[in-house]
């Protein structure tokens, strides 16, 4: 399906200037992070575009994982979690707070892979911070959305950019 797509991209000669095909005009990310009371865990997903973070990832030697296609290399997903990891950093009330992988699937337009994410046994009292710089060290113009969610009067939205990507959330 993605070389259908990257036939008719070709085909229709949308092409950046080195000859690559452009999916997208800009590099975005989208992170939800909800508090679950009853499972006393914070949940996250993340929609990263997969051509950026494949490219992100073969700068860091790890070239070919065909993430969330048919042909998908092994040690694809451990490389994306292990890179999520790195990038999106989450202290519960002063404490860093450790990432659990539930999982991944491609987006209903298959441009972006959405990691599936959660904290554990955590009862926030404080403040939530969250750092998130993914994919900035790529691209200059990458800009990430955190959308922090505690309960209906607790919610607070974050555009991060490489000049600002860390923010809390005061309880």
């Amino acid at each position: 399906m993605i070389y259908a797509l990257f036939m008719v991209l070709m085909a229709l000669g949308v092409q950046g200037s080195d000859n690559s095909v452009d999916l997208h005009e800009f590099h975005l990310s989208k992170c939800d992070i909800d508090y679950s009371e009853e499972e006393s865990a914070l949940q996250i997903s993340i929609s990263i575009f997969i051509d950026d973070l494949e490219m992100t990832l073969k700068e860091l030697g790890h070239d070919s994982l065909k993430i969330c296609t048919g042909s998908e290399a092994p040690e694809a997903e451990s490389l994306v979690f292990k890179y999520i990891q790195e990038h999106l950093i989450i202290h519960v009330d002063g404490q860093p707070a450790t990432l659990k992988w539930v999982g991944k699937e491609v987006s209903e337009d298959l441009a972006a892979v959405w990691s599936y994410l959660q904290i554990e046994n955590i009862s926030p009292q404080e403040s939530i911070a969250v750092t998130n710089d993914v994919l900035m060290a790529s691209f200059d113009d990458q800009q990430n959305i955190v959308k922090l969610t505690m309960d209906k009067n607790k919610k607070s939205f974050f555009l991060f950019d490489r000049t600002e990507y860390e923010g809390t959330l005061k309880l």
